[in-house]
Order: structure tokens, then sequence, then C-alpha cells
């Protein structure tokens, strides 16, 4: 019995110190945020392990010259903000998008553009409807995306992305049958799309705000 109440007491113990040093954590808190410069770069495009003493190529940034001003007053202003987050969301957000508008699914794009978007590609969806074409095409890959701008203004920040990729485009008609595009060829497109979001609102979602091409 002894024995039982002294391992308890060592346990408690323990207990306490590690709740002295890391504080009370339920598993549901955000993780503490990294230093800023940490937060500013992103991690090299994965490549195949090779059997090398090669050195790992170090983090870069990216963005544009011109965009690190704006970018850093955005991780300045928000310590949960990561640029190597935000490009992943950013390059999974540019393919549900599209898909979402190809396949003219316009609930699931109100919940990741502006309403001015939504409304631009509700009109544009309607119009291919009323011509009876369906558009069948495909991201083949993101070859490239990269910060071309940023900026703050209060709380109100934006960010543009530059996307370099491949799509195969093709149109069919209401019977099936191709009008436009191949199904074989993908075309080269560059994308430059502009996310937005108020700071430390309680939505965590960048939108789409505006869209031109590059």
């Amino acid at each position: 019995m002894f024995y039982i109440v002294l391992l308890a007491m060592v346990a408690a113990f323990l207990a306490l110190r590690l709740y002295s040093v890391l504080g009370k954590r339920t598993g549901h808190e955000q993780p503490l945020p990294k230093p800023a410069e940490e937060r500013v770069v992103a991690a090299p495009m994965p490549r195949a392990v090779e059997k090398t003493n090669e050195p790992r190529e170090p983090a870069v940034k990216p963005f544009e010259g011109g965009a690190e001003p704006g970018v850093r007053a955005i991780v300045a202003a928000e310590p949960g903000f990561d640029v190597a987050r935000f490009m992943e969301g950013a390059q999974a957000a540019y393919r549900m998008i599209l898909e979402s508008y190809w396949k003219g699914e316009e609930a699931a794009l109100r919940d990741l553009v502006s309403d001015d978007v939504a409304r631009a590609f509700g009109d544009a969806i309607a119009q291919r409807s009323e011509a009876g074409e369906v558009l069948d095409n495909r991201l083949v890959s993101i070859e490239r995306a990269l910060i071309t701008g940023a900026s703050l203004q209060g709380k109100d920040a934006r960010i543009t992305v530059r996307f370099d990729a491949l799509i195969a485009a093709v149109t069919r008609d209401a019977e099936g049958q191709v009008i436009a595009g191949s199904t074989s060829d993908a075309v080269e497109t560059h994308d430059v799309w502009t996310f937005a979001r108020t700071l430390r609102s309680s939505d965590p979602n960048w939108k789409l705000a505006d869209t031109d091409e590059a």
C-alpha cells in the first residue's frame, strides 16, 4: 500500500510540473504561433528522395519582391497567419473553385468566393446552360503559384496570387459531342486571383475577390 501511495504522489508531482511548464492543453487550442520570419517563408517543392548527401534546399519566399511589404504587414497583424499554409490553401481553393465552376455548382462556389465573383460565375453558368453547353475540363497540374501582391488596410487583407497551370479544356454540346477544345492536349493557363479576408475575424477562410488573366 505504501508503494502505491508513493507512486501516486510521484505521478501528481510530475503532472504539476508539466502543467507549470506547458500550461493546460485540452487538444482544441490553436498551436502556438511561429516567429514572424518563419511564417514568411515556405518549404521548397518536394522532390524524390535520393541516396545522396546533398543538403536540403533552403526555405523560399513564395512572393515577388514588391509583395513583401504587404505580406509582412499581414504576418505582423495576425499571429496565426502563415504564408506556407496560405499558399497550400490557395492552391486547393484554385482547384475547388475551377471544378465547381466547370460543373455549375453555384452553391459550392458561394462558400469560396465573394458575392461579386459569385454573381459573375452564376451569370456565366446560366449562359452556358441556356446554350446547352457543358464544360468537361480538367486541371492537370499547377506548375507554379506565386504571390504577386499583398496589402492591408485596417483589418482588410488582400493577397494576389498568380497561378501557372495546365488545363485540359473541352466544351460539349447537349448531345455530348465535343465542339471546342481537346480531350488529350493540356493548355497553359495563367490566372491572377486575389483573395480577401478580414483579419482576426471569426471566419478563418480567405475568399476569392477578383480574377484576371496574366
